[in-house]
């Protein structure tokens, strides 16, 4: 149950519908050299392209791990097996089927299924054989073959098949979510060689594209064939992979058993993790209670997500008796764009100059001092800890993008560079109360008698939903900043399930969210903000921007150009700043963590993961 990996998000992402809101690292590729894991099948006509047939797939460069290797480097493949960690979940669920298209589904419920390859936690974008244990495709990626492990079997010993593959792909096309099978509208056909083999055919897919297939979950068509695939369950299903559901209780708590006879457990690239009989998860109200449920040893594992927690709260019992251990720890991983998100449809915020204005309200610096303990740094690009994050001016490579959509750009963009609003820390923002009220005048606002007015006289104001009440503390000096201007700001609390549905619909004014971590630019980023997928809940801005739109396709037309990549993501993240979809938050570095002194861990932690799945119980030993 490992903290998610940046190569399989975009794959969920495909799959399920989210609940909130790390990113499918995309490419800026080279067709490099294969490893020595590839081995080159020639081609006897001069017209056809070459074809290679490889145990592992990277999307740049070539994969750490060779041909036959044992282990990940990160995994302690002599960790014992046995015990049970448990966990918290905040909210609810009322089913346990992650792809269904309504309801709330189970914490780690998609981990039900394996994918037909896994990434590692060490590398980006690079997979290596689970289900398949091969995979061909031609330099033109016009198709892709999977060559399935022939001991490859389902939880209740049947086969997995290329049958299986193809049903899977089929099933969540046609009762999945709607954005799958728009996304995958380049594979034309699906053809069955035989038992093992199994081929998708596609038309005008490029190597990223192709390699989104390599993590489709693999469904058994025995139990879903006569089911609906996109409606809720109540029932344990038939999975794929090493974990299945020993019991729950709708609301309360799940717990999954992994499988002593699961038939990949010894794979190379599951050896040393997952080492617990039983992963429970015990639901909680709110993230407060079930901190107290921590502290009193009712569950084991804490990541800390509250600054004010971490500063303060970990002067329990347990603690200082030594029971429980407490940790940060530093890690450089892209991170996730948060933010007080606006809905971009909304006639409210549909000019871009009012959401502008209400950044300037925003006192992050006093609310790091006040709140946070100085512990976060603001949010300044979707492309945080990368090279494409923008600064400074445009480059004349960006130029070049940018000027022929000058009329599709705010001006800014092309002659100033983007900065966040900066205030001493003391509360005093009358410059940035000033220049927010410019702004709201050029969009036609007025205020008057301490309110703030359109021409037909109408007040400005609007509602902001939050799900706990973490959100509600850090929205009230965002909302006592907007009374300052005489805007009022609504806040309204209400459940998980609610949230989750007024999400789907974009039924909100406001709300607190995140688009995930970006690494490197990708054409897989039209989920998060092209148009064309504006019914995919990840599109949380319900952005429709043309320039947006032409940004994107031009980031996947240069997939393979690392220089023009680089000029691309940049001019996107300028673009998208500049247009204030959202009022950037603040992130941090580290893994912050504490924990029953009940465990053990491998020595060395993944690049790209807390790894946290690698861990194994001392009762165990």
């Amino acid at each position: 149950m490992a903290y998610e990996s940046v190569d399989s998000f975009l794959k969920r992402c495909l799959l399920t519908i989210p609940v909130v809101v790390m990113l499918f690292s995309a490419s800026a590729l080279t067709h490099a050299a294969e490893s020595s894991a590839v081995e080159p099948v020639a081609t006897t006509k001069a017209d056809k392209p070459a074809v290679t047939t490889s145990s592992s797939f990277a999307l740049r460069g070539e994969p750490k791990y060779k041909t036959g290797f044992a282990h990940f480097d990160y995994a302690n493949p002599d960790a014992p097996q046995g015990g049970i960690m448990r966990r918290s979940a905040v909210g609810t669920f009322d089913n346990l089927h992650r792809y269904a298209q309504r309801g709330t589904p189970a914490t780690a419920s998609d981990e039900l299924y394996d994918p037909l390859m896994k990434g590692s936690l060490d590398e980006l974008d690079v997979y290596y054989p689970l289900i398949a244990e091969k995979i061909s495709y031609p330099d033109d990626y016009s198709f892709l073959r999977f060559h399935i492990n022939p001991k490859a079997t389902f939880q209740d010993g049947k086969p997995i098949t290329a049958e299986s593959v193809k049903f899977s792909f089929e099933k969540f096309a046609a009762e999945g979510v709607p954005q799958f099978k728009k996304y995958y509208s380049f594979v034309k056909k699906i053809e069955v060689d035989d038992k093992q083999t199994v081929t998708f055919h596609l038309e005008g897919a490029n190597r990223e594209e192709m390699a989104s297939l390599l993590s489709l979950k693999i469904l058994p068509e025995h139990y879903w064939g006569s089911r609906n695939f996109g409606e809720p369950s109540k029932e344990i299903p038939v999975g794929s992979s090493g974990m299945t559901i020993d019991r729950f209780k709708l609301g309360q708590f799940i717990e999954y058993r992994f499988l002593d006879d699961y038939w990949a457990k010894d794979l190379p690239v599951n050896k040393g993790s997952d080492n617990f009989d039983i992963v429970r998860y015990d639901y909680y109200l709110d993230a407060n209670v079930a901190f107290e449920g921590f502290k009193s040893g009712q569950f084991e594992f804490w990541e800390e997500t509250q600054a004010k927690n971490w500063a303060t709260a970990y002067d329990f019992p347990a603690l200082t008796e030594g029971k429980v251990k407490r940790e940060s720890l530093d890690h450089s991983l892209p991170q996730a764009t948060s933010g007080f998100i606006f809905n971009t449809q909304r006639p409210l915020f549909k000019d871009r100059r009012v959401r502008e204005a209400l950044s300037y309200l925003l006192d992050f610096e006093w609310m790091n001092k006040a709140l946070f303990y100085d512990q976060y740094t603001r949010t300044r690009s979707y492309f945080t800890n990368t090279e494409y994050a923008s600064s400074g001016l445009p480059s004349e490579a960006e130029l070049a993008i940018l000027e022929p959509m000058k009329a599709l750009v705010p001006p800014q963009v092309l002659n100033k560079a983007f900065e966040l609003p900066e205030t001493k820390g003391d509360g005093n923002i009358r410059t940035q109360m000033r220049r927010a009220l410019a702004l709201l005048k050029e969009a036609g606002w007025t205020l008057k008698d301490g309110r703030l007015l359109n021409k037909d006289g109408e007040p400005f104001e609007f509602e902001f939903i939050a799900r706990d009440p973490q959100t509600e503390r850090i929205v009230a000096p965002f909302k006592a900043n907007l009374e300052k201007i005489g805007i009022t700001l609504n806040v309204r609390r209400i459940d998980a399930s609610q949230f989750i549905n007024r999400l789907r619909n974009h039924d909100f004014d406001m709300l607190s969210g995140s688009y995930p971590a970006l690494p490197t630019p990708s054409s897989d980023m039209k989920i998060l903000f092209d148009s064309k997928f504006v019914d995919s809940t990840w599109n949380i801005a319900n952005i429709q921007d043309e320039a947006i739109d032409k940004l994107v396709a031009g980031i996947t037309a240069n997939l393979t150009n690392d220089e023009a990549l680089l000029a691309w993501g940049r001019a996107f993240d300028r673009v998208a700043l500049w247009n204030y979809f959202l009022i950037p938050h603040w992130h941090i570095s580290a893994f912050r963590i504490a924990y029953w002194d009940k465990f053990e861990r491998p020595e060395d932690r993944p690049e790209y993961d807390l790894g946290e799945s690698l861990w194994w119980s001392k009762d165990a030993k």
